[in-house]
């Protein structure tokens, strides 16, 4: 009896792992790609606004997904991918295996922080340069890399499983805003 017990742990125990693994880490960027077309889709909700969702506009939650794919991408392109050094991280594990962000628990970097005015010309321009951004994604290293202020070094597709998560999380308070 203890030993079919263990066994189950076991094979729990390598389930769940095998599962983190594949959750956490997404080889294929274009599933960024149908995430760029719903952004695209919300441009023309640019100035709606819930205060009790968030403090920021539609403009403010595209402008910001589009900069951090555009500029996660030009990291992970200048990286150096001898330097990428694999490490645990609880706090990645459980966002990126979850696909979950908490709202209003971070604050976004400074160079993927929108401008006080945001133009839709500027959002298009970002919308098509994220496309551009996707494909440079496919011929990158697999340890090109990404050092996230929270989540630690990420390589290329922890960073685009990362990318999918937080673009879905902007998404979802877009919908939220927009009472979708």
């Amino acid at each position: 009896m203890k030993r079919r017990i263990l066994l189950i742990v076991l094979a729990f125990i390598i389930f769940l792992f095998l599962f983190i693994k594949l959750r956490m880490n997404q080889s294929n960027p274009e599933v960024l790609l149908p995430l760029v077309s719903e952004i695209e889709n919300t441009i023309e909700f640019r100035d709606a606004k819930k205060e009790e969702i968030s403090k920021a506009d539609v403009a403010w939650h595209l402008d910001h997904m589009l900069k951090t794919i555009n500029r996660i991408t030009e990291v992970l392109e200048s990286s150096d991918p001898t330097a990428y050094e694999s490490s645990f991280n609880f706090t990645r594990i459980a966002s990126l295996t979850a696909g979950f962000i908490p709202r209003g628990k971070a604050q976004s970097p400074k160079n993927v922080r929108p401008p006080e005015i945001i133009y839709t010309d500027d959002i298009l321009r970002q919308l098509l340069e994220a496309g551009e951004s996707i494909k440079k994604l496919n011929d990158l290293d697999e340890n090109a890399n990404f050092d996230h202020p929270v989540f630690g070094m990420l390589n290329k597709a922890q960073t685009i499983r990362f990318l999918e998560v937080h673009t879905n999380h902007h998404l979802k308070i877009i919908a939220d805003i927009l009472g979708c």
